[in-house]
This record gives structure tokens, C-alpha cells and sequence, in this order.
């Protein structure tokens, strides 16, 4: 079995399609642990975010494919249209691209970086990762440092979190009179939080599942940011002029009943919604609402392509980086799977050599002369290291042209002689 990979992204499925082969933090572990313990992989790693769900295997594609219709309990052809499937070298190639943020919504954006090191520490968690994916990985961190110090892939990125704050101008002049509500309080609240926190909004609320870790944000936040938990939620979105929203609930959080009710109590004012979340927390309904302006993570595309034209030449300078680390690594596999080759070779001829000497010093005990012996030695160890090669190629003849271009490429023949 050889390197592998099945996935999706932003650029081969729609969000409905995203969110249906998502896996939750809570569920990843489990579900990575349960893969490389089934037929289909070996070895197994899962990367997904919210633009992208990614199995990093050692196994066979079919059967990969098979266990994730079946994990969501999907049929496999109505997801089979949405997934790109990668052999060795491909797999490796797109490992090195994703982790350098050269296949991302934001080219450059280095969140992904840090979610693939969390995807690999949990399959080590789970012990679903070996020598093959070890090394890819390890590999693709090496590549990704390296092409973000020597290129300036990373440099004038439009981030998901910046481009909030952008959108939400579109609608409102100035955050500075604002309510703010995150909902959820993971990396992406955090990112987004501090970008409109720099914007000093009126208020700012991080409602949570557990107040502690809504705290905590608010803490670093700091000006007049307080938390309140999830089930407040009903009671105070009426407040709230800007709701962001990305948690790992499998259900919507937020219902159009309940925005409905919200814009209600705010006398029609509008209220601008931001789901990031991969299933959806706010149900796609809402959209329907005329004072309700629902944005997904789909809608940010052409935001965050703004400055691209000024990253085209260093992503051109980190792809050609990325082909030259494929081949290194490609090299490096090879020479891998050469070790037992190489190894039981020279077992095999350790053994030749033992055996011609206890015969030489058999001969020598019985009162041969030294050259005699040696003469002896000589001929007896050529013959045994011989004796195979040779074999193999008067089965072979000449039709088998592969096999004594082989030979003669390892004993440096010249089969013209």
C-alpha cells in the first residue's frame, strides 16, 4: 500500500456538501481511530476545517471511500462527484501545497498550518499513524516553514477574520457603534474577535457552552467585552447588531424563528449574521429575512481575493519550491523501500563469505598449503555471489531486456564486450 488521499474543498463542493463530511473536534479522534483500524488504511490522518475534509492515508482508495459514505451514512455515489482522490506522489504534492497555503481560499493564509499539526497530533493521540504518514507529515512541516521564511506567499493575505470586518462596513459605517456577538469562542471567534475588537465596537458578548472559556476571550479582548452562555441566546440576539458564529455544534444554534423574533424586538433595524461554522450554526432560512444579511464561509471568496494579483509571483516562486521538496521526498521513499533489499543482499552475501572461509581454514587445519587455499577461497566465493545472477539471466535470455539492462547497470557491464 502506498500513499494516499481522498477529499473535498471550497473549490469542488459547495458548502451543503462540505458540511455533510465534516468532522467535529469532539468526533475526530474517534472517527481517525476507527479508519486506520478498518480495512481501508493502515495508517490515517484527517484534516477538517471549514473548507475542507481530507483523509491522509495508507490504503486503498476505493475502501477509503466506502468508509466515509458509510461514517456519514451516505450512499458513496452521491459524494463520489465532490471528492478528488490522489495517488503517492499526488498526495505528497498537495500535502506540501495545502500546508503552505497555496491551495486555501486566502493564498498564504497560515491558519491551516497549525489545523494540520493538530489533525496529525491527534492521529498520534490515536495511534493511527506509522513510519509512512510520520514522514509525510514531518516533511510537510519542514517544507511549509521553509516556503513561508524564503518567499513572501503569506505577505498581503486578506484573512478570513480581517475580511469580516470589512463586510460588516458594507453595511454599517462605523463599528464603533456597534453590538458585537460571538458565538463559540475557538480559534476562528478569536481570530475574527480581535480584528473587530480593534474597532472598538460598543459592546462585544462571547456567548459560549461554558462561561470560563467565554471569559477567557473576553479577558483578552478586554475593553467591555463580557461573556453569557449559549442558552441566553433567545433572550439577548435583539441586542446584537453583528452576530459571528462558528462552534463545532452538528446542529444550528441560531433559527429563523429565532432571528425573526430578534428583528422584531429591533423594530426592523438590520442585523448583519456571519456563520463560519462547517455544519452551519445558523440555519440557512435566515438568508429570507429582509433585515437579516447572512454570510457564509462560501460568500467570503470574493473578499478575500483581494490582493491576490500581488501574491501570483511569490505562490509561482513556492510552487516550483514545493515540486523540487516532492522529488527530495519521492527519493527519500524510494531509498526507504531499498533498506531490506540492500540489507537481505548483504546477509546473503555474509553468508557466502562464512562459508568458503570455515572451508578454507577446514583446509588449512588439514595441512593444505596457504596458496592452495586461497586459490580455492577465491574461485568458491565468486561462484556462490555469482551463482544467482547468473542463473536468473539464462532463464531470462534476451527477452527479458529490463532485467539485463538491470544487471548490467549494477555490475557496470558494457553488454557490447
Amino acid at each position: 500500500m502506498q500513499l494516499t488521499a481522498v477529499g473535498l474543498n471550497h473549490q469542488t463542493a459547495p458548502l451543503s456538501i462540505r458540511e455533510k463530511l465534516a468532522f467535529t473536534a469532539a468526533s475526530l479522534p474517534e472517527a481517525v481511530r476507527n479508519l486506520a483500524r478498518s480495512k481501508a488504511a493502515k495508517e490515517a490522518v484527517i484534516l477538517s476545517t471549514c473548507n475542507r475534509t481530507e483523509l491522509y492515508c495508507v490504503g486503498e482508495t476505493e475502501q477509503i471511500i466506502e468508509w466515509l459514505a458509510q461514517y456519514h451514512n451516505l450512499p458513496a455515489e452521491e459524494i463520489r462527484p465532490y471528492l478528488y482522490t490522489l495517488d503517492n506522489n499526488e498526495t505528497i504534492r498537495h500535502a506540501f501545497r495545502v500546508a503552505c497555503g497555496l491551495d486555501s481560499m486566502v493564498l498564504g493564509e497560515p491558519q491551516i498550518l497549525g489545523q494540520i499539526k493538530d489533525a496529525v497530533r491527534v492521529a498520534q493521540e490515536q495511534e493511527s499513524i506509522n513510519t509512512n504518514l510520520n514522514a509525510l507529515f514531518q516533511k510537510t512541516f519542514a517544507v511549509a516553514k521553509e516556503v513561508r521564511t524564503d518567499t513572501a506567499v503569506g505577505e498581503n493575505s486578506v484573512s478570513m477574520a480581517s475580511a469580516s470586518v470589512k463586510l460588516a462596513e458594507q453595511i454599517f459605517p462605523d463599528i464603533g457603534d456597534l453590538n458585537v456577538l460571538f458565538i463559540g469562542a475557538g480559534e476562528m471567534i478569536e481570530l475574527v474577535a480581535t480584528y473587530f475588537a480593534a474597532k472598538s465596537p460598543k459592546l462585544i458578548t462571547v456567548a459560549n457552552r461554558t462561561l470560563p472559556r467565554a471569559q477567557e476571550l473576553c479577558d483578552k479582548l478586554g475593553l467591555n467585552a463580557e461573556p453569557c452562555l449559549l442558552t441566553e441566546l433567545p433572550d439577548i440576539l435583539h441586542e446584537y447588531d453583528v452576530v459571528v458564529s462558528s462552534t463545532a455544534s452538528q446542529l444550528p444554534l441560531v433559527g429563523k424563528g429565532m432571528v425573526e423574533r430578534a428583528l422584531r424586538l429591533r423594530l426592523n433595524m438590520p442585523m448583519f449574521l456571519l456563520d463560519l461554522a462547517v455544519p452551519r450554526d445558523i440555519e440557512a432560512e435566515v438568508g429570507e429575512l429582509g433585515d437579516a444579511y447572512l454570510y457564509t464561509v462560501d460568500d467570503m471568496m470574493g473578499i478575500v481575493q483581494n490582493g491576490k494579483e500581488a501574491r501570483q509571483k511569490a505562490a509561482a516562486e513556492a510552487e516550483a519550491m514545493v515540486e523540487k521538496k516532492v522529488g527530495e521526498f519521492v527519493r527519500q521513499q524510494q531509498s526507504r523501500q531499498s533498506v531490506p533489499l540492500i540489507r537481505a543482499l548483504r546477509d546473503e552475501g555474509e553468508r557466502a563469505r562464512r562459508q568458503v572461509l570455515e572451508n578454507a581454514m577446514k583446509q588449512l587445519a588439514k595441512g593444505a598449503s596457504a596458496e592452495e587455499v586461497l586459490e580455492r577461497l577465491s574461485i568458491q566465493l565468486t561462484n556462490k555471489l555469482l551463482h544467482s545472477p547468473t542463473q536468473t539471466l539464462n532463464k531470462a535470455g534476451s527477452e527479458n531486456s529490463n532485467l539485463v539492462d538491470a544487471v548490467a547497470q549494477i555490475y557496470q557491464l558494457d553488454q557490447h564486450d
